[in-house]
């Protein structure tokens, strides 16, 4: 292998790049990136912010890819509506057409319609669909998925532990922001401010400050009030054991960010794993580091790699970009700013001086002149310096001895980095393998590999023997390996001789000429794929409905909706109990059906026996996330032998379907239109409930569109905001780092966090250590119930949270007793509670609006 050579990039895993616009698909492309992956104007991506792609631009953009030898991927990773259900069929269609090698896929009934519209267009799990486990692989092998994205919250031993379980090929995030919540089940945009993650509309309300409160009493956080902003991914270091653990494709997170972030972090993680690949990974050096952290960076951390560490995780200091340190402020005099540089800086650097962000204290900008010892310095210097700023930056700014100060810009490095996509000609070459034998008497072969790209070429005539100049080795290596500007490099040439045969340089330069036209033709050769006759949403709809009804053949649960609008069944009434002490209140309450959510699951066999002493049906609820290892807790709830299960991930479905435990689906399943209703049920759900994406129109619609007595409908709850493996109540009430040292804070002390309008939400931790913050406004969707029950809906849940009064849980259960019995209206219910009167919204809805200070 010579000095240029890189190692078989088919047996390396995957690189893969983001990219929000055309820049960032040349620079992706120029740096090594070997597929990249975008979204498209049309919608249906989680990133709707960034710049996207028009799907009449996808021909153009798939052409431009595969002639470097990149695949390009298109991110359909939100949840799709009922009324979405035949625009996305098109969207399938235009992707199908344009060559698009695969599509990342959150809804499950999305993955069904694609697998309808062309069978030949591969899908990969997206990281929203949260898939964490072998067991959550497994529960969706049969949709045909032929890739996972694994949630960014495994470490590596237990992303081992995955691969070593389950032959399907896995792909993990090792670059980029961090969210603290788990994709794919954060509600928090959508609750404080309508407008949801899991349709591309996250609003960051984890970049905010939060103020604590333990048991009631404020705690001082001091200067660390960013509870739930992790620092950014950097997993460069763990390149070799994550090929280890049988990781496929390494994914860069950010299709908001510059072309010069992404033509940064590509060439670093090029290098990583071309180096990782023949054994000569290194840790990547401190100039390295800086380089990386100056396109973007709230400071970098190996995330869950290495497992959990909370207080690393979130130093809780600040939440948004601020580069490098580079020194502190010695001095300020009228506007001279008086350093000391740890790192050089020059004039037209940009930096910022560490303040109070929140409070709009903080102070940035570019340099307009450096001196040292009182002269004017061009070239960028470190040690104590004098700065001056635009006039008036620093007036009045509150500046001190020992203040930090950060790089924000470093122009030098900008430019470099732009150079590598910008120039005519290719940064990035696509490796080339050849065989030649060269015979007398026989045409010179040449066998080309180059990808997975494979022919053989021979010239026109038999090769005379030499008089003078044979061929040799050395000859054929700089003749074919003459590829000039073209987007190829010959990294490895095997030679076989026979005799003394002559190769006049005319032939190999015209052979060497129709090499690089057949691997552009090669390349671009469109992939082979069959398309349904239209009309596939609408039919499988309809096709849903038969499957739907058919499982409710075959259950005792379910009731005939007619029956239900005729009023000789009526609907009932769930409450959801989170202690021992307000299931026996909602027992005296008269509720006949209950679940339980439980911190502490031994607690569910005390709980299955007062239900069931006083004839109450129970079902215990699981977890929402199951990690390796973790099995072990669905065997625990099985032997209460409690009346069902309320299931909350895909692996506890499948679980309880093995045992015929009867289950119903809960929101984090993400239900949103009937295709994924329907797959449920066959799944084995008895019935499932509605996602909380859905506005009020949108769920009416989802339960016109399938038999309503399969439905739940959830109309009182504290919206589940973040649900995350990050530990508050480790970071900020114990001196440990993780479960394993933390001495449990959680059991001890009742939290809530208070945002910047003054609510205060209310943190419960479970039985796996994960958090959950909870609105600290109950939510009700009182006014939908006499719509929804005309429509045959049956089943209605309340969900409790916090510990109260038995006579105010009484009064609750009993004012929705009345609404669903037709006693009482929901405008009275809703006034009576003094709740919000909302189901959840994303767009256009019928409710009042929200304060926008709870995000802006």
């Amino acid at each position: 292998m010579t000095e240029k050579s890189l190692p078989d990039r088919r047996l390396a895993p995957e690189l893969l790049a983001p990219a929000g616009n055309w820049e960032c698909v040349r620079a992706a492309i120029e740096n090594g990136a070997d597929a990249v992956y975008f979204g498209l104007q049309a919608g249906f991506n989680a990133r709707a912010r960034a710049a996207n792609f028009g799907t009449e631009e996808l021909p153009r953009l798939m052409e431009t890819l595969h002639a470097r030898g990149v695949l390009g991927y298109v991110t359909l990773n939100t949840l799709i509506f009922t009324d979405e259900l035949a625009a996305f069929e098109e969207t399938i269609r235009s992707i199908a057409a344009a060559g698009v090698d695969a599509v990342l896929v959150q809804d499950i009934g999305a993955v069904r319609l694609i697998r309808e519209i062309c069978p030949q267009l591969s899908i990969h799990a997206s990281t929203q669909m949260t898939m964490v486990s072998a067991e959550t692989i497994a529960a969706i092998e049969s949709l045909g998925i032929e890739r996972v994205v694994l949630a960014r919250e495994l470490s590596i031993a237990e992303i081992t532990k995955i691969t070593s379980a389950t032959a399907m090929p896995v792909e993990c995030f090792v670059h980029g922001a961090l969210c603290v919540a788990y994709s794919g089940q954060c509600l928090t945009s959508e609750s404080l401010g309508g407008r949801s993650a899991n349709r591309g509309q996250c609003a960051q309300a984890c970049r905010l400050n939060y103020t604590l409160y333990s048991d009631n009493v404020k705690q001082d956080l001091g200067t660390n009030q960013y509870l739930l902003s992790p620092q950014d991914l950097a997993g460069i270091n763990h390149i070799p054991q994550l090929i280890e653990a049988g990781v496929c494709s390494m994914k860069i997170e950010g299709r908001l960010k510059t072309p010069e972030y992404v033509a940064n972090i590509v060439r670093s993680y090029r290098r990583a794993i071309d180096d990782a690949m023949v054994g000569q990974h290194r840790a990547i050096t401190a100039e390295e580091q800086r380089q990386m952290e100056m396109s973007f960076s709230r400071g970098f951390t190996p995330g869950w790699l290495e497992g959990c560490n909370h207080k690393r995780l979130v130093p809780g200091q600040s939440s948004a970009k601020r580069g490098v340190m580079v020194g502190t402020v010695v001095a300020l005099r009228g506007e001279r700013l008086t350093v000391d540089l740890t790192h050089p800086i020059m004039k037209g650097d940009g930096v910022v001086l560490e303040g109070d962000r929140a409070a709009g204290k903080e102070i940035g900008g570019r340099i307009y002149e450096v001196f040292s010892h009182n002269r004017p310095v061009d070239e960028a210097i470190a040690g104590r310096v004098d700065w001056f700023f635009q006039r008036g930056l620093l007036r009045d700014a509150h500046c001190y001895p020992g203040q930090q100060i950060w790089q924000t810009d470093d122009p030098r490095l900008s430019k470099q980095l732009r150079a590598t996509y910008t120039s005519e000609t290719p940064n990035h070459r696509r490796n080339i393998d050849i065989h030649a034998h060269a015979a007398v008497g026989q045409p010179l072969r040449i066998h080309v590999q180059c990808d997975n790209i494979a022919f053989t070429l021979e010239t026109e005539s038999p090769l005379a023997e030499a008089n003078k100049h044979a061929v040799t080795p050395e000859s054929l290596q700089q003749q074919l390996g003459r590829l000039g500007e073209s987007a190829y490099v010959l990294r490895n040439l095997e030679v076989t001789i026979e005799g003394k045969p002559m190769v006049p340089f005319s032939v190999l330069g015209k052979l060497r000429l129709e090499m690089v036209t057949r691997l552009q033709s090669e390349s671009l050769k469109p992939i082979a794929r069959s398309l349904a006759e239209p009309g596939v949403a609408s039919r499988m709809i309809a096709e849903s409905n038969m499957e739907i009804r058919k499982s409710a053949r075959n259950s005792s649960e379910i009731v005939n909706s007619e029956a239900i609008n005729t009023g000789a069944k009526p609907a009932n009434l769930v409450v959801l109990a989170r202690s021992l002490s307000q299931l026996e209140s909602v027992i005296a309450a008269g509720a006949r059906r209950i679940y339980t959510d439980f911190h502490d699951i031994r607690q569910y066999r005390e709980a299955v026996t007062i239900a069931k002493s006083h004839g109450v049906e129970i079902y215990l609820a699981t977890l929402r996330i199951q990690k390796p290892g973790e099995v072990g807790l669905f065997k625990a709830l099985a032997k209460h032998e409690a009346n069902g299960w309320l299931v909350r991930n895909l692996a506890a479905l499948r679980f309880a379907q093995e045992l015929k435990i009867p289950c119903v689906g809960d929101f984090s399943l993400n239900v949103t239109n009937p295709l994924t209703a329907a797959w449920l049920i066959e799944q084995g759900a008895t019935r499932i409930t509605a996602s909380y994406d859905l506005n009020r129109d949108q769920l009416i619609e989802l339960v016109d569109s399938m038999p309503s007595s399969e439905m739940e409908v959830v109309i009182h709850q504290h919206m589940p905001m973040f649900h995350m493996e990050h530990c508050v109540f480790c970071t900020v009430l114990s001196p440990g780092t993780n479960k394993s040292n933390c001495g449990r804070p959680c059991d001890r002390h009742s939290v809530e966090m208070e945002d910047r309008i003054g609510v205060k939400h209310v943190l419960h931790a479970d039985i796996g250590c994960r958090n959950t913050l909870y609105n600290g406004i109950a939510q009700s969707g009182a006014e939908a119930v006499e719509d929804l029950m005309k429509r045959g809906v049956q089943h209605f849940r309340i969900e409790l949270l916090n510990d109260a009064p038995a006579d105010e849980i009484k009064r609750i259960v009993a004012l929705y007793q009345r609404l669903i019995a037709g006693q009482t209206s929901g405008a009275d219910v809703w006034r009576a509670l003094r709740a919000e009167n909302r189901l959840g919204v994303t767009r256009g809805t019928l409710e009042h609006s929200r304060n926008p200070l709870a995000i802006a």
